[in-house]
């Protein structure tokens, strides 16, 4: 089977090295992809914006999977346009998409089928949100309604920092994706991200993970795409993913349903769980990155029968068999990023990072020419190692992080922390 993966980060690296290694794969392609992904795929040149284009390429190659990764493409429908051609695609149609694509959706949704997450306000105009700040508890989250790279949300622990992060999003900084804004709850405790295959009825919990999204050591500093995670995640033990299953995924596939937009492809929750309780702090609707990277290092099955059974409508029955092993990924990202930060500089020794077999250098932002590699994005790499706990794993993981020569680049050095102090 010839399989298209749509995308160019860690998270399609790591699909693309685990479909790989598919003996159903015929070839895999990949639009745009990056230097590490041209490793296991033939990239190609594909505007994915053009829809028609992407679905003419799928008829000359004869792909019998798309497999989307990023948001951008789900929510403006590719999957739907592709899907309307008779492809079998692995990700959400447009409708499905408004998960991510639109907090207030999903908090609407939530309020309407009884799902546990923090209370909130949405509101279309500044007045109107701040009236609603008067009210409230401090701290509170202010966030963009739409796509904003991740960039779009603000825990604001004074009034004024509230009320600025209100005007930003609606005096543009965010775009489009400000136009409306959701002010919410915080919510103490601690955070874990809950996957799950869906079907558009039948859902199947993947592995458990938890990242670190601050830029700093000890989870400080500004909130980035993801510096960090972790599989399994050891907060989440089995009684409360059968909570998270019951409370939160199996009534959100059912909504979705019954609203007459089934959800197909991989749904993820954003959890925040205090006194072992999880309450939703918003979905994802495509795999995350950094969490991917261990998910796919750890997963033993053969994920290409798997996406297509999620894309048919199949997974009724389906069983995954996951590693023993922890696996941890430490992300190594251009220095000044999340803000403004310098592309173009060269990493080096990726070859001798990677020589341990239970290692594996995922890529993010790269570019190759000739022999060299060079960053071309924020987040450049996800150093992945597997061990037979959180420790042994952070231990390999920085082990290769530290064979890598990169002067441009920096990472945390404390990912996992929360798990070792549980002892895990």
């Amino acid at each position: 089977m010839n399989v298209l993966l749509i995308g160019g980060g860690g998270r399609e690296h790591a699909l693309a090295w685990k479909l790989a290694q598919s003996p159903l794969l015929d070839t895999l392609y990949c639009a745009p992809g990056n230097a590490g992904i041209a490793e296991t795929a033939e990239c190609v040149s594909l505007d994915v914006g053009d829809h028609g284009a992407v679905a003419k390429f799928c008829d000359e190659k004869k792909i019998g999977l798309v497999v989307i990764g990023p948001e951008a493409p789900l929510v403006s429908g590719l999957s739907d346009d592709l899907a309307a051609q008779g492809l079998p695609v692995f990700g959400p149609s447009k409708a499905a998409s408004a998960l991510e694509g639109s907090k207030g959706f999903t908090k609407d949704l939530c309020t309407e089928f009884g799902i546990p997450t923090a209370a909130y306000g949405r509101f279309t105009d500044a007045a109107s949100a701040k009236a609603y700040l008067a009210g409230q508890k401090l701290p509170i989250v202010i966030k963009a309604d739409g796509l904003a790279a991740g960039k779009g949300v603000v825990i604001a622990e004074r009034l004024d920092e509230a009320e600025a992060a209100i005007d930003a999003c609606f005096d543009g900084a965010f775009g489009d994706a400000g136009a409306e804004v959701v002010v919410e709850e915080f919510l103490n405790g601690e955070e874990a991200s809950f996957f799950a295959l869906v079907d558009g009825e039948t859902a199947l919990p993947l592995a458990t993970a938890q990242d670190h999204k601050r830029v700093d050591d000890g989870d400080l500093g500004p909130n980035t795409g993801g510096m960090g995670a972790y599989s399994p995640a050891p907060i989440m033990t089995d009684a409360l993913c059968a909570r998270t299953m019951d409370e939160i995924i199996l009534p959100t596939v059912a909504a979705m349903k019954a609203r007459g937009t089934p959800f197909k492809g991989v749904l993820y929750a954003g959890l925040m769980i205090e006194d072992g309780a999880p309450k939703l702090i918003e979905y994802n609707v495509r795999f995350g990155d950094p969490e991917a990277q261990p998910l796919m290092m750890r997963l033993k099955s053969d994920l290409l029968p798997v996406l297509l059974a999620t894309a048919q409508g199949r997974l009724n029955g389906v069983t995954l068999d996951w590693e023993a092993d922890a696996a941890l990924c430490v992300v190594m990202a251009a220095k000044g990023y999340p803000g403004a930060y310098d592309k173009g500089t060269e990493i080096r020794g990726l070859e001798r990072a990677g020589a341990d077999p239970r290692t594996a250098i995922f890529h993010a932002g790269t570019t190759r020419d000739g022999s060299r590699i060079f960053a071309t994005g924020g987040r450049v790499l996800g150093v992945t190692a597997l061990g037979e706990d959180i420790a042994t794993a952070q231990t390999r993981a920085y082990q290769a992080v530290d064979a890598i020569d990169w002067p441009g680049g920096f990472c945390r050095r404390d990912i996992g922390w929360r798990a070792l102090k549980r002892g895990a």
